[in-house]
């Protein structure tokens, strides 16, 4: 009988042979997949600054920007918790199921969104169920990529989480137009069949090779894979990294969601206020597929402290100071990077310290843990901004950065109770 770890081999796609990595055209299609899977979904989700602001000043106009934030906050809440038992079934039945419902309920969420006219229709089809929709979609696609590479895992993972950052690019300015030109109630029904069909291409380009685990005798063999993973709970480098997580998670979005908000208060036009998030978001495509994989060399935890810690430093010290537009773009390019160095990187890390075939279960768990973290996170800033007029950034920036750096040191504590060698590859 195979054992998980060398389930694998007998992946039809032949993934494998005498240990060296040969994905196949399935393993290439498959981080081509997830590539539009997470640029349709995650993108959309890292521009919601630019539906904050439009709320801001139109439907939403009388509610104040940590009540509008909420729904944003759900998003990654409803997203978080889901990772669980979306990445347990992904790992025991494979992705296509789960990236059908995820396709209809993201397509869904838009088209609600679209008839939405008071807020908690809001919170509940673009924050609820929008959520919902992009964890379906998100975790099942990366937990794929997993099980076609090993050597090269982050590197593939990152072009694969660069989706996110091509969608943060085109979707704020998109959405602009669309909304300037035929109002937002058509203007996001065609993001919704603009996300329809990248949702369904995806579908078809996914598969996961482990599914495929077959006995001696040729049979498949049934995965027995609890929906949580409590040996995790007693091993030390996960239990770091979590916590580690959750701290980056209460500041980490929060210059996604505030950044165009910032510009408008700097005197920029709205007009063009909505490029810098643009440019944050382009920042993350490098951020995304270069540190991923330099980690591939060096190490995935050796990159991923240090990116969560100049994340936070870049929030502490270049955001509270920049007075124009051509330093708000400097800033939006270099958080973007750095941001999604940290974000590309993470995953990689989860599946470095565990076992395969339960990768997506583990990471799944990760992401459940920091919802409440990512949850108040940006009210909580949101909350800073309005309570403090004279200078309405500054405890915003200090709240976010702080929590950033505080989470990159424990990270590095993960990083140390593998290996303690300051060069050694971990």
């Amino acid at each position: 009988m195979l054992t998980p770890s060398d389930s694998l081999v007998s992946c039809q796609s032949g993934s494998w042979s005498n240990g060296e990595e040969l994905p196949g055209l399935r393993g290439y299609l498959t981080v081509f997949g997830a590539f539009v899977a997470l640029l349709v979904t995650f993108g959309q989700m890292n521009s919601f600054g630019t539906f904050q602001t439009w709320y801001s000043n139109h439907q939403l106009s009388q509610k104040s920007q940590s009540t509008i934030s909420w729904i944003g906050s759900i998003q990654f809440l409803v997203f978080f918790l889901a990772g669980a038992p979306v990445g347990r079934f992904s790992d025991a039945h494979g992705p296509t199921v789960l990236l059908m419902i995820g396709s209809f309920v993201f397509t869904l969420s838009l088209v609600l969104t679209s008839i939405s006219t008071v807020y908690w229709h809001y919170i509940l089809s673009q924050g609820i169920l929008f959520g919902l929709g992009v964890a379906f979609m998100f975790y099942p696609s990366l937990a794929s990529i997993t099980t076609y590479f090993t050597k090269y895992r982050a590197t593939a993972l990152g072009i694969a989480a660069a989706g996110t950052g091509v969608g943060g690019v085109v979707y704020p300015i998109m959405l602009q137009q669309l909304f300037e030109k035929i109002g937002f109630a058509w203007g996001t029904r065609v993001l919704a069949l603009i996300s329809g069909v990248g949702c369904v291409a995806a579908t078809l380009a996914v598969s996961n090779c482990s599914t495929q685990r077959q006995d001696s005798d040729g049979s498949q063999i049934k995965k027995s894979i609890p929906y949580i993973d409590t040996t995790a709970f007693k091993d030390p480098r996960f239990l770091l990294l979590t916590l580690g997580s959750c701290f980056v998670a209460l500041g980490l979005y929060t210059p996604f969601f505030y950044v165009q908000e910032y510009a408008e208060h700097l005197g920029i036009p709205p007009q063009l206020a909505f490029y810098v998030l643009s440019t944050m978001n382009a920042g993350s495509i490098f951020g995304r597929i270069a540190p991923a994989h330099l980690s591939d060399t060096i190490g995935h935890f050796n990159l991923l402290a240090p990116a969560a810690l100049l994340s936070g430093l870049s929030t502490l010290f270049i955001w509270p100071n920049v007075k124009n537009m051509a330093g708000l773009i400097a800033f939006a390019a270099i958080y973007g990077f750095v941001s999604g160095a940290f974000i590309s990187v993470l995953t990689p890390a989860v599946a470095s310290i565990s076992e395969r075939g339960r990768v997506g279960t583990r990471m799944g768990m990760l992401y459940s843990v920091i919802s409440v973290p990512s949850l108040v996170g940006s009210p909580a800033a949101g909350a800073l901004l309005a309570n403090n007029s004279s200078h309405p950034f500054r405890h915003m920036t200090i709240f976010s950065g702080c929590t950033v750096v505080v989470g990159s040191f424990v990270i590095w504590g993960a990083r140390l109770t593998i290996q303690k060698r300051f060069l050694a590859k971990v």
